[in-house]
């Protein structure tokens, strides 16, 4: 029977050589990943962006996705780990809606300016883990409207998050999707709520199923982690 593939890319962040000890332990499990559900799997390592903080390398997909004429964007964090038996979310995505695996409550982080308010929803971006189809491109579109300065300025991480290694500039991609989803009111919904309809028991949600991801830890203390998770999922 003939049917049409649809054309899908996973998308990873490499800029400046990022972490090789992570890299070839997340790279593999990320590859089969794509493998299993036909898509590509793309290395962004170039800088399109200069004096921006590396994390706004993340928006060269907007213009890439389009010249590839993609019709599924999915874009990991190349510190995450994705269990082999991860489904394909795009099968439980309306294409007229955006996904990351969770969301934070925006109030908290962002300074809020007339799309937050009008759009009223609070969704914070975690673009660690994100998926949208072509209809939803916009989701990463580059700021236009605001310099750089302005935008940090209206990141506020929170206690806890200063307290490890993040900073206000390690969000701006967060930011910007968060905006991006209230300025062009994206319908929006969370891999864990996909996989509670689904039937999946979460006792914990933060802990994850099937993908593993911390974002506030430094480099050597989170290859232990990694190395921790992969004994618990049996694959070391």
């Amino acid at each position: 029977m003939w049917q049409k593939p649809l054309k899908k890319t996973l998308f990873v962040l490499n800029v400046d050589n990022y972490a090789p000890e992570i890299t070839e332990v997340t790279y593999p499990l990320l590859k089969h990943y794509a493998q299993k559900i036909g898509a590509e799997f793309y290395e962004i390592r170039e800088r399109k962006f200069p004096g921006w903080p590396p994390v706004y390398e993340k928006l060269q997909i907007y213009e890439l996705a389009q010249k590839m004429a993609n019709d599924w964007n999915i874009y990991i964090d190349s510190d995450t780990l994705v269990h082999p038996d991860c489904m394909d979310i795009t099968n439980h995505l309306s294409r007229d809606t955006v996904a990351h695996y969770g969301f934070d409550p925006a109030h908290q982080r962002w300074r809020y300016d007339r799309f937050f308010l009008r759009d009223g929803r609070n969704i914070g971006s975690c673009n660690w883990f994100t998926v949208a189809s072509d209809w939803c491109i916009d989701l990463w579109e580059p700021l236009t409207d605001l310099t750089k300065e302005e935008a940090v300025a209206n990141i506020h991480p929170t206690v806890s998050e200063l307290n490890t290694v993040i900073s206000a500039e390690h969000l701006i991609d967060d930011y910007v999707l968060s905006r991006n989803i209230a300025k062009y009111r994206l319908k929006f919904t969370c891999c864990i709520d996909i996989l509670k309809a689904l039937g999946y028991k979460m006792s914990n949600p933060k802990d994850g199923l099937f993908l593993w991801h911390t974002y506030d830890i430094p480099i050597d203390e989170k290859v232990v982690a990694m190395k921790n998770v992969l004994k618990i999922w049996r694959l070391t």
